[in-house]
């Protein structure tokens, strides 16, 4: 969705703010939205995003694919933590402030303690970032 002069308002496009906590607060908020193939989370770029450039930094784009993995992971064993071992990214294409930014991973493999995904960052259609990941799920003491 182009944004020009109106901006992008994510309620009003069907997505629901997640309560996050911790360092997403600091640079979301992340948005999710159910789709035909799982969860799908979003980002609307601000200046704060920004580089010196006037493009979304890459930083930015790997944490909310980071978070996006995260949460298909956790969607997949059953809402159990886990934490990133892996995070091999591509950057494609560039995203600027005013840009709605859409993640969407999908579950590769379940092993017995790790989950291996990838995913891809979209800018109204088009991909941005492609990556893919290898997620340790952490087991609770009284877990075997």
């Amino acid at each position: 969705m182009a944004l020009g002069t109106a901006e992008f308002d994510p309620v009003t496009a069907g997505w629901s703010e997640r309560e996050a906590g911790g360092f997403t607060d600091l640079v979301g908020p992340l948005w999710a939205r159910r789709d035909s193939e799982g969860w799908a989370y979003g980002l609307l770029a601000g200046p704060q995003h920004a580089n010196v450039h006037g493009i979304v930094h890459g930083g930015m784009l790997m944490t909310l694919i980071d978070n996006a993995l995260g949460l298909t992971v956790w969607e997949a064993t059953g809402r159990q933590p886990a934490v990133t071992m892996q995070l091999n990214t591509q950057f494609i294409a560039a995203a600027r402030p005013g840009d709605f930014i859409e993640a969407r991973g999908e579950v590769l493999r379940v092993a017995r303690s790790v989950v291996f995904v990838r995913g891809v960052l979209s800018v109204r259609g088009e991909t941005v970032l492609a990556a893919d990941g290898v997620w340790k799920v952490i087991r609770s003491s009284n877990q075997k």
